[in-house]
């Protein structure tokens, strides 16, 4: 299982912990570079952790745990509109940020009014493209209970909910958290920002069962290592979107659009097969992008058996 982390520190010296990273067989996911300062992503293997703790002190930097690092989050409420969206949920996406995650904020279409909500096909579609979504709703527990739980009844990723009432319980979701209700200005006091650290170890929780179901049916290969081979693409290196490669815990979001990137990903080689043949490729619903989902060994053997290989 591999365990990410955030190196914090200069960048002398750096390339050996790139070598140490590369020699226990993890992966550097990010670099940020800014003069004479480095933070770096990495993926390692998590009984290898003490030999990146002593390097880290050898370098004079320090480590920073990113729990949700690989992963990407939408942060979904109700409407756009400023009766439903603007502090809570901006305020839970940047704190999931500080977490590691990438997120994205979106508002449902027709979402205002209790007996008026709903979520259409095409919007279910694209929240299904992350690893997890934080559904914020309001502050009428009447209005969640009876109404609001239909928005994320069928969605078929891991929910959070947050929401303003105290409530036990809510049908059709992974992890609750109560007390964060709609707002007209940020959450800055100590009580609101502990609960923004409540709602990150919420969606954490969530993450982290999913990582589970995963390794239990582990990947054919680390979506980190697919990342290293595809990021040298011209199309991927001509991108000016931030991020052009956003990694996910089943694959990986490349922000290229499908009809131009396809049949040069479709050729990567990884382990001595066509990326294709290891991982479906299909476009992205969020414009200009085109998803990537590895295969289980489990998958690819049977496709090997059936192909008679």
């Amino acid at each position: 299982m591999y365990e990410v982390l955030m190196f914090d520190g200069g960048v002398y010296r750096i390339t050996e912990l790139y070598e140490l990273v590369e020699d226990i067989g993890g992966f550097v996911i990010q670099k940020t570079q800014i003069q004479v300062m480095i933070t770096v992503t990495i993926a390692i293997p998590a009984e290898d952790r003490p030999v990146i703790e002593a390097k880290t002190r050898e370098l004079g930097g320090k480590l920073v745990e990113v729990p949700l690092a690989g992963t990407e989050i939408a942060v979904v409420g109700p409407t756009l509109g400023r009766h439903h969206m603007p502090h809570p949920i901006c305020d839970i996406a940047e704190h999931l940020r500080r977490y590691g995650a990438i997120t994205v904020v979106m508002g449902l279409a027709r979402g205002k009014g209790r007996q008026t909500a709903q979520i259409s096909a095409d919007e279910k579609a694209f929240i299904e493209e992350f690893d997890a979504a934080v559904f914020v709703l309001g502050n009428f527990a009447d209005c969640i209970l009876k109404d609001k739980v239909r928005l994320f009844e069928k969605i078929e990723i891991p929910v959070a909910v947050v929401c303003g009432p105290e409530i036990a319980s809510v049908p059709n979701c992974e992890a609750l958290v109560c007390g964060i209700g709609r707002k007209v200005e940020r959450m800055r006091r100590a009580e609101e920002i502990a609960k923004l650290e409540e709602a990150a170890r919420a969606v954490q929780s969530v993450v982290e069962r999913r990582r589970g179901e995963i390794d239990e049916d582990p990947l054919f290969v680390h979506p980190a290592e697919v990342k290293q081979r595809i990021e040298g693409l011209e199309l991927v290196q001509e991108s000016l979107r931030p991020a052009p490669i956003v990694l996910h815990l089943d694959g990986l979001r490349v922000k290229v659009p499908y009809e131009q990137v396809r049949e040069q990903l479709c050729g990567v080689d990884v382990y001595g097969r066509r990326l294709c043949d290891i991982a479906t490729i299909s476009p992205s619903r969020l414009g200009g992008s085109t998803m990537i989902h590895i295969l289980t060994k489990a998958q690819v053997a049977s496709r090997d058996s059936k192909a008679g290989i």
